[in-house]
């Protein structure tokens, strides 16, 4: 049995003094992505758009390489950090002059709320899980879709949500978890249901059984009308 050599998994070939220089390197890619989000001017990572991101995962990669490999020199890297610089700033004034561009580049806002049920369309081409856009809608403080006029997301990743006036809220799907929204298909009373998929709403007699006229889906949850508190 051959012991361990300690030299070879921790160090391999350097000295304990190239530590040091890998602690320098560190604080020279770290110091050239932020000053990159400071050019950006972004304050979070939500605020990326598309191309912001590629930038930051090149940037990445090249600072990543050059923070413990002592045959790769950091004059290239700063040479990357330029050349990206630039071009994020060559990109940045065409998006302001040719609204096709930006569109084309970072996206453009998606209607996935209107009228307090979902937009089939949004639904269809499959951009947005329920789950998550559920989850997004209860942090804004909303319980059910009735309450909520418009919902956008945004080329950012966030979620703008325009709610109804306390008087004009209507019956609308529950955005609670799954658990407790109690989905079936044939419900035991009588009343108004939301479609689980689109939220449409319906009245429905008690075990009866029906397709959502908007979405053609069979389950539904009874539906909500509080106000926002």
């Amino acid at each position: 049995m051959t012991s361990i050599d300690w030299q070879r998994v921790l160090l391999d070939k350097q000295s304990l003094g190239f530590l040091w220089e890998v602690a320098g390197r560190t604080l020279m890619a770290y110091a050239v992505v932020f000053i990159f989000l400071k050019i950006a001017g972004r304050r979070g990572v939500r605020q990326l758009s598309l191309f912001e991101l590629v930038v930051i995962l090149t940037l990445g990669s090249a600072a990543g390489d050059v923070t413990f490999y002592d045959d790769v020199p950091v004059l290239p890297v700063l040479t990357v950090f330029l050349v990206m610089t630039l071009l994020y700033r060559l990109t940045t004034w065409v998006i302001e002059r040719s609204s096709r561009f930006g569109e084309w580049l970072e996206g453009k806002a998606i209607l996935i709320i209107r009228d307090g049920a979902f937009e089939l369309e949004t639904l269809d081409k499959g951009n947005v899980t329920h789950d998550e856009f559920l989850m997004e809608l209860r942090l804004h403080g909303a319980e059910h879709l009735g309450q909520i006029r418009l919902a956008l997301l945004e080329v950012n990743g966030d979620v703008s949500v325009y709610f109804y006036e306390r008087d004009e809220v209507r019956p609308g799907l529950s955005i609670l978890p799954r658990e407790f929204r109690a989905p079936t298909q044939a419900p035991e009373a009588s009343g108004l249901y939301a479609c689980e998929h689109c939220g449409g709403v319906q009245r429905l007699a008690g075990h009866q059984r029906l397709e959502c006229p908007r979405c053609k889906r069979k389950v539904w949850s009874q539906a909500l009308a509080r106000p926002r508190a």
